[in-house]
């Protein structure tokens, strides 16, 4: 589990610091600015989703967490022991941290590096796995989110969490992450979420997600 931790923090710390240490948790900064990522995700969106969204879940993180026995641990820490609600605000502040970072306006096109060797051996091709992620994602009914992820032995897996959840809780390190709660694209894409996911693909930072997964 040590080693386990130790991977993951050096993995989810490629982009930008957020806070994932122990003490105080604090609203990450946008490596970008909120009309950056237009016309995939709107600069409205981002002030909600960020500004709002991701800014509650800090709040209440810091409050739920206080005099209790995982206050003085860190962020993916709190996400794999936690339980209802701290575990809930928990997790998306995680979830949204390693979400707005994998993007860039510059991001887009396909994998490289290790990460394209990695998913071409497990999927055969970038368009076979694109293909199954969007599956998946169209797949999750109500709220949740799609993940790329590498377990303990490096191998590449795609997974479904409902809610809050994130690969952690079952020893498995996120490499990438749609978010397909509703407020994360109804503003721009109303209820097309098929539509929020094929635009996602264009600002993915590939730089970033091979970072999390080489080591």
């Amino acid at each position: 589990m040590k080693n386990f931790f130790a991977n993951l923090m050096m993995a989810i710390s490629c982009g930008t610091c957020y806070g994932q240490d122990a003490g105080t948790f604090e609203l990450m900064k946008l490596p970008y600015a909120p009309d950056a990522l237009e016309p995939h995700i709107s600069r409205q969106t981002i002030e909600l989703h960020h500004g709002k969204h991701l800014s509650t879940y800090v709040h209440n993180l810091n409050k739920m967490v206080a005099g209790t026995e995982l206050a003085n641990r860190r962020l993916p820490e709190i996400v794999a022991s936690a339980q209802g609600a701290l575990f809930n605000n928990a997790g998306q502040v995680l979830n949204h941290n390693l979400y707005f970072l994998q993007f860039s306006p510059n991001g887009g096109g396909t994998p490289t590096k290790e990460i394209a060797d990695a998913i071409k051996r497990r999927w055969g091709n970038f368009e076979v796995f694109k293909k199954d992620f969007e599956e998946q994602c169209m797949r999750v009914f109500g709220s949740g989110w799609v993940w790329l992820a590498e377990d303990e032995e490096g191998e590449l897996h795609i997974m479904q969490t409902v809610n809050a959840g994130n690969p952690v809780t079952r020893g498995m390190i996120p490499l990438l992450g749609f978010d397909v709660w509703e407020h994360a694209y109804y503003t721009d894409y109303q209820n097309r979420r098929a539509d929020h996911i094929a635009a996602l693909w264009n600002i993915v930072d590939w730089e970033v997600v091979n970072c999390r997964y080489v080591r």
